[in-house]
């Protein structure tokens, strides 16, 4: 069974940086993709950001395109998202996703497995 732990998030001022980062377990991911999605209060889930395992095919939203850097590690099967260059839009629980297949995909529904979250606020 697919499990992925996301960790690194945090409080930071705007124009400040974080990484997080997702373990994956469960299964041998080399034909996987990962994404990262976020949440803000009163909205819906939207993507992030997305990779191939083997760490090629990336692809980002246009509001983190040239902000954020998606990822992976395989020796440590984890999957990172730099930030920089925060801005307080940028508030929202972080959630890893993870999907069978090499396809570059964005939709929430096409990934089957999620981790739990973790909050990301950005004060101004």
């Amino acid at each position: 069974q697919v499990q992925l732990v996301e960790s690194g998030g945090g409080l930071v001022q705007a124009g400040g940086s974080l990484r997080l980062s997702c373990a994956a377990s469960g299964r041998t991911f080399s034909n996987y993709r990962m994404g990262w999605f976020r949440q803000a209060p009163g909205k819906e889930r939207e993507f992030v950001a997305t990779i191939r395992w083997t760490g090629d095919s990336t692809g980002y939203a246009d509001s983190v395109n040239g902000r954020f850097t998606i990822s992976t590690d395989n020796a440590k099967n984890t999957v990172y998202l730099q930030m920089n260059s925060l801005k307080p839009e940028d508030t929202a629980v972080y959630y890893c996703a993870a999907r069978s297949g090499p396809s570059l995909r964005v939709g929430i529904q096409e990934y089957p497995y999620w981790g739990q979250g973790t909050q990301v606020t950005v004060s101004s």
